[in-house]
């Protein structure tokens, strides 16, 4: 089958897909473990927010990159077309997700609740957006990305009270490393480019990992 009209970038080697391949299967069995132990930690030490926010969170990381993997692992096609809407949704799906455990708690306040809510509402918004229009409008996603990571910024006040110091380090290291690695996301032309993006995506995971995991532990 033709897929020339399909817009995959260039494709890739084997050597690169073996690495993007271990990459990405450190991140699943990652995310596997951590996501049972933290929802296991939370049933068992904290209250029924921290419970849901860790399911949440535990789902979103698990589906990111199982179909992370899935998408980046399948030959060009008109199925993996269809799969690139899965994995950018996906990555709306981490980031919100991933703000949850730490919006929890403080969802009394209101600039908490509506930024948790916003960041929701941006991620459903994304994930119309790449299955409505598929293969356009990428770059405007890339800016919904970051600014759906970095828009915690805006209640850093608030949050620096709620949840401890250490937490707020690890979050704003987490989001330097996804930062970081957009570079080499958009560098399409550079020898495993997939690979060192995917690499920067499973570290700044682990770290905000460790940021939830505080967060509900030490919060």
């Amino acid at each position: 089958m033709n897929t020339e009209h399909f817009k995959f970038g260039r494709a890739y080697d084997l050597s690169e897909l073996v690495a993007d391949g271990i990459i990405h299967g450190i991140g699943v069995v990652f995310a596997l473990v951590g996501a049972t132990a933290l929802i296991f930690y939370a049933t068992v030490y904290s209250d029924y927010a921290n419970i849901a926010a860790s399911w949440i969170y535990g789902l979103g990381l698990i589906i990111s990159l199982g179909v992370s993997f899935i998408y980046n692992m399948w030959p060009h096609s008109r199925v993996k077309w269809i799969l690139r809407r899965f994995d950018h949704s996906a990555i709306f799906i981490l980031i919100a997700s991933t703000y949850t455990p730490f919006l929890v708690q403080g969802a009394d306040r209101p600039l908490i609740l509506a930024l948790l809510l916003g960041i929701w509402a941006t991620a459903f918004t994304g994930i119309w957006l790449k299955f409505r229009f598929p293969g356009r409008y990428d770059r405007l996603a890339i800016l919904l990305y970051l600014g759906m990571g970095w828009s915690g910024a805006l209640a850093m006040g608030p949050l620096s009270e709620i949840i401890p110091g250490v937490t707020l380090t690890l979050i704003i290291i987490g989001g330097c490393i996804y930062s970081a690695g957009v570079v080499f996301h958009v560098w399409e032309r550079l020898r495993f480019q997939n690979a060192i993006w995917h690499a920067f995506v499973v570290t700044a995971a682990i770290v905000h990992y460790s940021a939830v995991f505080t967060a509900i532990s030490l919060g």
